[in-house]
């Protein structure tokens, strides 16, 4: 009972921080002024096809998983099964969080309101990565991706990290250029996401990871 008490909390905790990241996600959106580099592929998707965000979320992490398998080539079926069971929850949040943000924030009409939505983006993203990454499950294909490419071509994983980031925002612009003729979710915002939400992740983890992993490995049942 003690353990499966730990674990409905890590579940809890971590489905919670899939959802509060894309809502982040969707509010970068609705600013309307760059999507952070994890989502600028899935975006780029959406604005050339016109499919849903959460489907194409769904769409980009399948390739991720691809990937790491042409760049590992191993075939860790539970592994992968695994990132696309994730996959499919966070595209669906995806989904519903942008209908959210839609339906009850006002229009972004003016710089300022956009301007305000992207902060806000900024600390819901990384308070929403703070449980995802916490709740210590299995990471998404993006994550797993950045693993991979760490420990095959021998990079620390910030280098693995930012050469990830880059190469996502470098095909997202590309697939944008050639169908919408603009960069379309590459902007400032873009730049903003990736300069800040590490540091302001940190913050949060220094501050309450301690805290949250303790309370989801305290157990009320007694041994």
């Amino acid at each position: 009972m003690k353990h499966y008490d730990r674990t409905i909390k890590q579940v809890t905790v971590y489905l919670s921080g899939l959802f509060i990241l894309t809502l982040g996600i969707s509010l970068s959106i609705y600013a309307g002024l760059g999507v952070s580099p994890v989502s600028s592929l899935a975006y780029a998707f959406t604005l050339a096809t016109g499919i849903s965000v959460g489907l194409t979320t769904i769409i980009a992490n399948v390739l991720f998983i691809i990937i790491q398998i042409i760049i590992t080539r191993e075939w860790k079926f539970r592994s992968y099964l695994a990132q696309f069971i994730i996959t499919l929850f966070f595209g669906s949040f995806a989904d519903f969080t942008l209908w959210l943000v839609q339906a009850f924030l006002p229009m972004p009409e003016t710089m300022l309101l956009r301007v305000v939505y992207l902060m806000a983006s900024l600390f819901v993203v990384s308070f929403g990565l703070l449980g995802y990454l916490s709740a210590r499950l299995p990471m998404m294909p993006y994550d797993a991706l950045t693993y991979a490419i760490s420990d095959h071509f021998n990079m620390t994983f910030s280098k693995a990290k930012v050469t990830s980031d880059l190469l996502n925002v470098i095909i997202a612009g590309i697939v944008c250029l050639l169908t919408v003729h603009q960069l379309g979710s590459i902007g400032i915002g873009t730049i903003i996401a990736a300069l800040f939400i590490g540091k302001i992740l940190g913050v949060f983890i220094r501050s309450w990871q301690q805290p949250l992993v303790k309370w989801m490995m305290h157990s009320k049942y007694k041994p």
